[in-house]
């Protein structure tokens, strides 16, 4: 049985998660609270296993609330956020924090969103009962980094132009927040093109990359159609939009567009797996990180079957151990790390001779 704590100080959204809740096999809402003072004391008698928080509240902040919950018991926590680019920009302090995943609401017809948003929500509480929330906090530059620097020196221009066949595409979901933040910290400004799918709502995206943008070394930022990908730039599907790699002379570029729901998503992980495969085959390397599901381990069959070398993120580093593993079932993957040591895999240009058997 998963026991939920509902902590929102609207009594619509209370009155409805815990209606839907309440009739879901395996899911018991323990208590629905109007800010984190009264549910602290819900939870001196009983410990929930999700949280579902809201994060502006009377008396206590939810990001707050968070810090100090990932300070002294780690605790799966489902941000429930209004979607507005004030919300984004909170709820990418509050991923960075240790959330684990998203649920959004609109400021009007809350109620039939909430019902009709019923499954998509059972799926992340489902999730985050299976995660294992942590705080991946951005270290100093990596060796590599820092080394790779040296060469151009400190004034280095972001992000460095040049052309370049290789290009590394990397695919996340639950989790992905902070694994996304913990490798793009570690890289210099002379890392390889990078395109990335993140399982996000429409408006995240771009708070998502504005923030890492303003703390990383490469450049980060929400793809736009036709975008290339260059040298120290990271390009990230926006939500609500499928993103391709295509191949466009001797430069990738990235092709934004709607579509049906694919493997569940949009962005779908699968689908820029898939057209990197058939773009840049041999010259990409594909990571899957972190995240519930099995979006993207068709997708890098496609590319290891191209001959790109295939990444997934190792059981242990993992929020939730679901795309990598499924992956790495299907045959799809070449070799299994550390989330630590994938940013001097990306910067040392390896092949599949590295991760071959004796």
């Amino acid at each position: 049985m998963i026991k939920v704590l509902i902590v929102d100080d609207s009594a619509v959204v209370r009155q409805v998660l815990t209606g839907l809740l309440d009739g879901v096999s395996g899911i018991k809402v323990i208590c629905a609270a109007p800010d984190p003072i009264f549910a602290m004391k819900k939870m001196e008698t009983e410990w929930p296993d999700v949280i579902v928080l809201d994060i502006e509240m009377p008396r206590m902040d939810g990001v707050t609330f968070l810090k100090k919950l990932m300070s002294e018991h780690p605790t799966p926590v489902v941000i429930c956020s209004t979607l507005t680019e004030k919300g984004a920009e909170v709820t990418m302090q509050a991923m960075s924090a240790g959330a684990v995943d998203i649920v959004t609401k609109p400021k009007v017809n809350l109620r039939n969103f909430l019902q009709e948003s019923k499954a998509t929500i059972i799926d992340v509480i489902k999730a985050a009962a299976q995660s294992r929330p942590r705080t991946i906090k951005s270290a100093a530059p990596s060796p590599v980094a820092a080394n790779t620097n040296s060469l151009f020196g400190a004034s280095a221009p972001k992000p460095m132009v040049q052309t370049t066949d290789r290009v590394i595409v990397i695919g996340t979901s639950t989790g992905g927040t902070q694994a996304l933040e913990y490798l793009f910290t570690q890289l210099p400004r002379t890392a390889p093109p990078i395109v990335v799918v993140q399982h996000m709502p429409e408006h995240f995206t771009a708070a998502f990359a504005k923030r890492l943008d303003g703390i990383c070394q490469v450049t980060v930022k929400e793809a736009a159609h036709n975008d290339r990908a260059l040298p120290g730039v990271v390009l990230i599907a926006p939500g609500g939009k499928h993103m391709l790699l295509q191949r466009s002379g001797a430069q990738y570029q990235v092709e934004i567009k709607d579509g049906p729901l694919i493997s569940r998503h949009r962005p779908s992980v699968d689908v820029l797996f898939r057209s990197s495969a058939q773009s840049a085959g041999a010259n990409a390397v594909g990571i899957i990180l972190t995240g519930m599901g099995d979006d993207g381990a068709h997708g890098m069959k496609e590319m290891h079957d191209a001959g790109a070398l295939t990444i997934a993120q190792d059981e242990t580093s993992c929020v939730v151990y679901g795309m990598p593993k499924e992956a790495v079932k299907l045959g799809a993957v070449d070799g299994i790390l550390p989330l630590s040591a994938i940013p001097q895999l990306i910067m040392q240009a390896p092949t599949r001779a590295l991760f071959k058997k004796a």
